[in-house]
């Protein structure tokens, strides 16, 4: 997996490509720690998203209990059938902001 961070005027997006998966949800977790101390809004692209795993969702629930709970937001957007499929049959679909 691959990913790329900007930041507009407070808002950090993280645009993905590859598979977020048991072996590339560290790298992420690691990165987020960081930018959720820096920011309260945060925007994942899952437009080039191929594969999202449990331990993908561990990280994305995570990040966004930990927003929350600063008073800040995690939007998720292009999502593809598949991850959308993921996050339907998993019950996020009700707990993320997905546009």
């Amino acid at each position: 997996m691959n990913f790329t961070t900007t930041n507009d005027g407070g808002k950090v997006t993280i645009k993905f490509e590859g598979r977020l998966d048991t072996v590339t949800s560290p790298q992420l977790e690691e990165a987020l720690v960081p930018i959720i101390a820096e920011t309260k809004d945060v925007a994942f692209d899952f437009a080039k998203l191929e594969y999202l795993s449990s331990a993908g969702l561990r990280v994305i629930l995570s990040a966004h209990k930990k927003l929350k709970a600063a008073g800040g937001r995690l939007t998720v957007a292009n999502v593809n059938s598949v991850v959308k499929n993921v996050f339907d049959l998993t019950g996020f679909s009700s707990i993320l902001n997905i546009i």
